[in-house]
């Protein structure tokens, strides 16, 4: 039997979550979307694919038929639309995915830490820090993994067409959640985020930039920086298939000359690793260069059937 679920946004990523489910999950079923505008295209789209619908928001969802059935909401709204949803549906204790930048709950970037908050059972809101953050963090963790990270900065660069109201009202939260994210989940002792709204036409696909300083001072270290770099874009590709290096992973020396330490402090930095990647985007609901919204709606379903499976597994060995 399949794991409930429901979307609660009718925008673009929630429209894109709502295809997803219906047409590539064997452990989720797409029961209800909610959201506030009755003449959103996502409502008219879930109406027509047999989906429940509300216009009412969250109190909506909570009040449709077979709500109760439901273990897991996704949130596809805006950060402070995110803390009253939260405030809503508390009380019945569903598991929220949070595709905002809120961060009521732990960060998860499934290729890093997602087996960690599932031993530990942190899953009652977990948050998926942003469409730059599921870029980026796993290549800063698989750099943190091989070498102490003083510093790290990254900088996604999406299609202006592709950031919708929802995303442009986040930008703020956007740079905030992911550098904190940067250092709690990637494991850099200070992070930076930028974002750029590429105007360009036609749109370009999303492009990423993450910049480490480390201290690697030896050539193992280095080769082992790129191996788990390598390793972690497999990782990641694998429920983002549209996630990749666009060229090799470098790692340079820092000139003795350059003023690193306004960025590391008095740690020490030999050398700079850059990593250069792109996202293209399965293309279920938004054109392709919508990458940024592919990696946000894939990883948080990755998420949610890894709950699933998990709470399968919990229920099995207590009936046994």
């Amino acid at each position: 039997m399949r794991t409930k679920v429901a979307v609660l946004g009718s925008g673009n990523i929630g429209t894109d979550l709502m295809i997803k489910l219906l047409r590539l999950s064997e452990t989720l079923e797409m029961t209800a979307m909610a959201g506030i505008d009755p003449g959103s295209d996502g409502l008219a789209r879930a109406r027509r694919l047999g989906v429940a619908t509300t216009a009412d928001g969250a109190r909506g969802l909570v009040a449709l038929d077979g709500f109760a059935d439901v273990e897991i909401v996704f949130d596809a709204t805006s950060a402070r639309a995110h803390l009253s949803n939260e405030a809503v549906l508390r009380p019945y204790g569903k598991t929220l995915i949070d595709l905002t930048p809120a961060a009521i709950g732990p960060y998860v970037v499934p290729a890093v830490n997602l087996d960690e908050h599932l031993a530990a059972g942190d899953i009652g809101n977990v948050n998926m820090v942003t469409c730059g953050g599921q870029a980026t963090i796993p290549v800063v963790a698989a750099v943190s993994r091989s070498a102490p990270v003083p510093y790290a900065e990254i900088v996604a660069s999406i299609a202006s067409k592709s950031a919708g109201p929802g995303t442009r009202a986040n930008i703020d939260e956007f740079t905030e959640t992911t550098s904190r994210a940067v250092e709690r989940v990637g494991g850099a002792a200070r992070g930076k985020a930028l974002i750029v709204l590429n105007p360009a036409e036609p749109p370009l696909i999303m492009r990423d930039t993450v910049l480490c300083l480390v201290d690697a001072p030896d050539a193992a270290t280095r080769e082992a920086i790129r191996s788990s770099v390598e390793e972690m874009v497999a990782s990641v590709a694998r429920y983002v298939p549209g996630y990749r290096l666009k060229q090799p992973v470098q790692v340079t020396p820092v000139p003795a000359d350059q003023p690193v330490h306004t960025l590391a402090g008095a740690a020490t930095v030999t050398h700079q690793v850059s990593v250069f990647l792109e996202v293209e985007g399965a293309a279920h609901y938004l054109p392709a260069y919508a990458g940024n919204l592919d990696i946000m709606t894939s990883a948080a379903i990755a998420v949610a059937e890894r709950i699933a499976v998990a709470r399968g597994g919990l229920l099995k060995e207590a009936r046994s």
